[in-house]
């Protein structure tokens, strides 16, 4: 047993993710073995041994490290900060799917954004003025068609990505390569604030954990892990942004990319993308015709909160009706349905994909709608 006594739950968990010598596939190793951090806590030695933990593991478990606990205890009773366990029926789904999905996930914000649909949107740190403002742009319109916009706070494109989102009044997440106690670049501080109010800002490093080079890629694992799909918007041949995209096309996620100039040696990595079979994408429609379906399934499979107003299904509101009724029951293009409903682009395009989402529609190929209901 360890020797220190734990009177809530989280740090059980705690005393296992702080234990020296266990990373995330051992923690999981153990998790489903023991079925919980309280029997393994209580096993014995030989018990673990037999998993394979040396002695200086178990001691690790015995004596747990008590300042870096008491350090997470402290920032969790802050106001907004939240600590999930991969056992928790908020975690995201998306995320549980991964072998090596975190098993805490420190937040500071909303955490019922993390169950929303995301887009995971990277690219350069150094962009031209093109690709910033195609970053904005793109960002605006698909959080606008209710896409949660998913980046790492970085400078350049994630900064525009998260910014887009804002302008839109949409929600956004900024996924970090340290604790939550710090901002990094700490010229984002301003920024993180505004997306802690419209989003979360998420990590799986405890608090003082600090920028790291090694941190960033096992960020960006979870920064795709989290998405239904991953936008590179500009990334020169050796980015981190490839590095994303790896991780999406390994974990089975739709990988979309930009194209640019041939002169410009920041289209090289999308181009070297699509060759690879990432999607050419150049509008924002591109996307959401693309991932209308998987929303919808996204949102299926996500637990339904104890709450009696849920058990009615979502029915839609007149302006939702009367798309509905300008739809027919034939397979119509989205411009006829701008024209015809005197909407923006980016109005039609939520209003689709809500409607997706609950059933009263279905995408087809060609960026065509069909009303089911």
């Amino acid at each position: 047993m360890a020797t220190t006594t734990t009177t809530r739950p989280i740090e059980q968990w705690l005393v296992l993710y702080h234990a020296a010598g266990i990373g995330t596939a051992t923690f999981h190793q153990l998790l489903a073995h023991f079925n919980g951090p309280a029997a393994i806590l209580a096993a014995d030695s030989g018990s673990l041994r037999q998993l394979g933990l040396t002695q200086q593991v178990i001691n690790a478990l015995r004596h747990p490290d008590q300042g870096a606990i008491e350090r997470d205890l402290a920032w969790l009773d802050q106001p907004d900060n939240h600590l999930l366990t991969c056992m928790d029926p908020g975690y995201p789904g998306l995320l549980r799917q991964l072998p090596d999905a975190p098993p805490l996930l420190y937040v500071h914000g909303d955490i019922s954004v993390l169950l929303a649909p995301q887009l995971a949107m990277v690219g350069s740190r150094n962009p031209t003025p093109s690709g910033r403002q195609t970053a904005i742009d793109f960002a605006r319109h698909l959080s606008a068609a209710g896409l949660v916009i998913t980046s790492g706070l970085a400078l350049g494109i994630d900064t525009a990505s998260h910014q887009g989102a804002l302008d839109a009044g949409g929600q956004t997440i900024a996924v970090m390569g340290t604790g939550l106690d710090r901002v990094y670049p700490a010229s984002n501080r301003d920024l993180a604030r505004q997306i802690a109010t419209r989003g979360a800002l998420v990590s799986e490093f405890p608090v003082g954990t600090p920028p790291l080079a090694e941190h960033f890629p096992r960020r960006n694992r979870i920064l795709s892990g989290l998405s239904l799909g991953t936008l590179v918007v500009e990334a020169a041949l050796r980015s981190g942004s490839l590095i994303s995209a790896r991780f999406a096309t390994e974990q089975g996620r739709e990988v979309f990319a930009i194209p640019g100039s041939i002169h410009n040696p920041l289209a090289r990595g999308c181009h070297a993308l699509i060759r690879q079979g990432a999607k050419l994408v150049e509008t924002a429609m591109d996307i959401i015709d693309e991932l209308g379906p998987l929303a919808a399934s996204c949102a299926s499979q996500q637990p339904v909160p104890d709450e009696d107003t849920t058990d009615r299904p979502w029915q839609p509101a007149s302006e939702y009706l009367q798309l509905l009724d300008l739809m027919g029951f034939d397979s119509v293009p989205i411009d006829r349905l701008v024209n015809g409903s005197g909407l923006t682009p980016a109005e039609v395009s939520s209003m689709l994909l809500q409607l997706e989402m609950a059933g009263f529609v279905a995408s087809s190929p060609g960026g065509r709608y069909n009303r089911l209901k």
